[in-house]
């Protein structure tokens, strides 16, 4: 099965042209816009990924239903009940899959690709991760949801369609109940802010709602600065895509006692044995 998001590729690339000349004719001062090496680096990781994803869709398929045969029940595809459990119960899976990925550095060090751009912008959608084996088992209880594999992986490509539109400062806020509901460009560019207020917030995928239950929702406020709290300064992909885990492990390396090592492999971002102790 080819993902559906697959199918919406060229269209991403076609918004990405239009959002880059609308900042070409209507430029914005509050607004960082395109810069060619960001834009290429994030094509390029948007394109590794497609191409790693493609193999590991097919471990996927074969988890998802492995699980699906031995599930309780399984659920009808016709009815709309599944559907709606479907939406919601993928929705959560996300939010947990994306809130785990910031806290938790070995995964974050998969995720962390994603924010590694100091702009904010549709290409930055594209900036995908190349290491996507972490994501796995976060979907796996779908299965055993009794949900068929294949509606799991189109409302997947259907969360991460949606997500596009998120990425861009050309759109401000939307109508107060939607805002309050969905996720949307505003809460998506907090969630990508450096800001001290803004860290480690709005991890939802197409609901919002999920930041607002748990406690990690934070409106848009301040002027956002986008990136990492310690930027990489890189357009190569190579380091783009692998340089947490290498500075993971120089931290493992750096220290002999096994609780450390587990801290730094564990722990969350920026785990010190010093701050663990203090």
């Amino acid at each position: 099965m080819i993902p559906a998001v697959v199918y919406a590729i060229p269209a991403f690339v076609l918004l990405v042209a239009v959002e880059a000349l609308s900042y070409r004719f209507l430029p914005d001062d509050d607004e960082r816009g395109y810069e060619a090496r960001d834009t290429v680096t994030s094509m390029s990781m948007g394109a590794g990924s497609q191409v790693i994803a493609l193999p590991w869709k097919a471990v996927t398929i074969v988890a998802f239903a492995a699980l699906y045969s031995v599930a309780p029940w399984q659920l009808s595809a016709t009815s709309v009940w599944t559907w709606v459990l479907l939406f919601f119960a993928e929705d959560l899976a996300y939010y947990v899959f994306h809130r785990s990925h910031h806290r938790v550095r070995v995964l974050w060090a998969s995720h962390v690709v994603h924010h590694s751009s100091v702009r904010f912008n549709l290409s930055t959608a594209l900036r995908q991760s190349w290491t996507p084996m972490t994501t796995l088992p976060f979907w796996l209880p779908l299965a055993l949801l009794g949900i068929p594999p294949w509606m799991i992986l189109l409302q997947q490509s259907v969360s991460l369609i949606y997500q596009f539109f998120l990425h861009t400062e050309r759109v401000d806020r939307l109508w107060r109940p939607i805002e309050y509901v969905f996720n949307t460009p505003s809460h998506h560019r907090v969630h990508h802010g450096s800001n001290n207020a803004y860290l480690d917030r709005n991890y939802g995928g197409i609901l919002i709602v999920w930041d607002r239950i748990f406690g990690t929702f934070q409106a848009e406020g301040e002027r956002v600065e986008y990136g990492l709290t310690k930027n990489i300064d890189t357009y190569n992909p190579l380091r783009v895509a692998f340089h947490e885990y290498a500075a993971t492990w120089r931290d493992v390396r750096g220290t002999t006692r096994w609780r450390d090592r587990a801290g730094y492999v564990f722990g969350p971002p920026g785990w010190t044995p010093d701050a663990s102790r203090s």
